[in-house]
């Protein structure tokens, strides 16, 4: 069974997920031999010849604790008072994160946390169902620009379009609480994530995110967070808030 990790503020273990959907056969995927699917064929295409990104995905990496981990050089271009939060944070063992009250974490930290994402192709949007905290985004492809005075949000307001095979999505519109990841990096009303979804074959797929935070870093930066695919399961169910009894226990210095 598929394993479910309680995303609190120090990611601590919780149990484990509904049984739903855990067997059962994906359709009209390649598959070798013995049945197993072929995670290393050719990447989907659409009927315009672009390439399918949908499917569900999970990621293959820890940077939902530490966005930087995959950089050579962990230093980041903080404002002053970004990184002076930043250590306040990690000396309190990230206790004021939302997320260990279940709240949404943003973009794209979203799309680091250990468990699967469902993408979806519309005719006028691209949907990300995400199993944690039941959250979603509709990435809109209907040539609409991103809202000049938004409604701050958590999760933000994404448009996107291709370049060749990639997918990319721009997203603002946050509002001043998120993180960046559970370590504590901050980010602010200023944020612009720009997510480039690359599938390399049909099991793999890679987002290149470039964070634009002026008010938070001196610079843009850029990360990549690798996903595969999971075939013959589905979303489960995740509820949050039924046993998350670890934040109250973090007490850092």
């Amino acid at each position: 069974m598929r394993s479910a990790i309680l995303c609190s503020a120090s990611i601590l273990a919780c149990g484990l997920a509904s049984a739903q959907w855990l067997n059962i056969r994906t359709p009209d995927i390649p598959r070798l031999p013995d049945g197993k699917p072929n995670l290393s064929a050719p990447a989907p295409k659409r009927p315009d010849g672009k390439t399918d990104i949908a499917g569900l995905w999970e990621p293959t990496t820890r940077q939902f604790i530490n966005i930087t981990s995959e950089l050579k050089s962990s230093d980041l271009p903080f404002q002053p008072w970004a990184a002076a939060l930043f250590r306040q944070r990690r000396d309190t063992e990230s206790r004021e994160d939302p997320t260990g009250n279940c709240i949404p974490g943003g973009v794209p930290r979203a799309d680091a946390v250990p468990y699967p994402y469902k993408i979806v192709n519309s005719d006028k949007m691209v949907v990300i169902l995400y199993e944690a905290v039941h959250m979603y985004r509709q990435i809109f492809t209907d040539g609409r620009e991103l809202p000049k005075d938004p409604n701050p949000t958590w999760m933000g307001y994404s448009v996107g379009h291709w370049e060749g095979d990639d997918f990319v999505a721009q997203t603002a519109g946050f509002n001043n609480q998120g993180w960046l990841d559970n370590d504590g990096r901050p980010a602010t009303d200023a944020l612009h994530v720009t997510e480039r979804f690359r599938r390399k074959d049909f099991g793999n797929m890679d987002i290149l995110i470039t964070i634009d935070d002026p008010k938070a870093y001196t610079k843009p930066w850029t990360v990549t967070f690798p996903l595969k695919l999971l075939p013959d399961t589905d979303l489960l169910e995740y509820v949050c808030n039924e046993n998350n009894k670890d934040l109250q226990h973090l007490v850092g210095k």
